[in-house]
């Protein structure tokens, strides 16, 4: 039985990861398109971004944690 990332703990943290890591190379490649939407729901994207700006180490080390459990387990 497939299960949703809703659902799925380690799915939601998987997706919650991707987000932060989009926002965060979108922000930087094209800083128009992010902050320009600081309120609302498309300020979510924002929030996200400034949340992989700023604790980018610890997102990073996330990332491999996430990627190692994948491939390993």
């Amino acid at each position: 039985m497939a299960s949703t990332a809703l659902f799925n703990f380690e799915s939601l943290l998987l997706v919650i990861l991707l987000i932060i890591c989009t926002c965060t190379y979108v922000r930087a490649t094209a800083p128009g398109l992010v902050d320009k939407n600081k309120e609302g729901f498309t300020g979510i994207f924002f929030k996200f971004a400034r949340i992989g700006e700023r604790l980018s180490p610890y997102v990073a080390l996330a990332c491999v944690v996430m990627a190692v459990q994948i491939l390993f387990v």
